[in-house]
C-alpha cells in the first residue's frame, strides 16, 4: 500500500514540477497569506538572504512529501526533533511550522487530475499523516 501511494505521490511531484517549475513563491505567497507574521521570522533569521532560508524550507518540504511513504519513521524523527527545535529555540510556532507543509500541499494537489481518486487519495493520506505528527509534537 505504501508503495503504490509512493508512486501516486511521485507521479505528482513529477507533473507538478512540469505545470508549474519553481513552486517556491507560490509556496511562500499562500504561507504568507496565512501566516503574514512569519515574513518578519524570515527576515529575522536570515537577515543576508531570507529568500534562501525560503527556499530551504520548501525544499525540506518536498523531500519530507517525497520521502514519508518511503521512509516515514525518517520523517518523523525529523519532526520529533525539529518541531520542538523550531518552536522552543527559535520561536516558530508549530502553527506556522505545518503552515508550510499545507501550503506546499496546498500549491501541488490541485495538479492532481479530477479524476485520479486513488492519488487524491494518497495526498489526502500523505497531508493527514504529515500534519499529525507536527500537531503531535506541538507544546512539546
Amino acid at each position: 500500500m505504501a508503495d503504490e501511494r509512493l508512486g501516486l505521490i511521485e507521479r505528482g511531484l513529477e507533473r507538478a514540477a512540469e505545470q508549474l517549475g519553481d513552486i517556491t513563491p507560490l509556496v511562500m505567497a499562500a504561507f504568507y497569506a496565512r501566516f503574514p507574521d512569519a515574513r518578519a521570522s524570515f527576515v529575522h533569521h536570515a537577515s543576508w538572504h531570507p529568500e534562501r532560508l525560503e527556499a530551504e524550507m520548501v525544499d525540506n518540504a518536498l523531500y519530507c512529501a517525497m520521502t514519508w511513504f518511503q521512509r516515514r519513521s525518517e520523517i518523523e524523527i525529523i519532526f520529533d526533533q525539529s518541531v520542538p527545535h523550531h518552536q522552543h529555540t527559535l520561536k516558530i510556532p508549530p502553527e506556522w511550522y505545518g503552515g508550510l507543509i499545507e501550503a506546499t500541499l496546498d500549491v501541488l494537489e490541485p495538479t492532481v487530475p479530477v479524476d485520479a481518486g486513488e492519488e487524491r487519495a494518497a495526498w489526502a493520506a500523505l497531508r493527514a499523516g504529515l500534519l499529525d505528527r507536527i500537531a503531535s509534537n506541538a507544546n512539546v
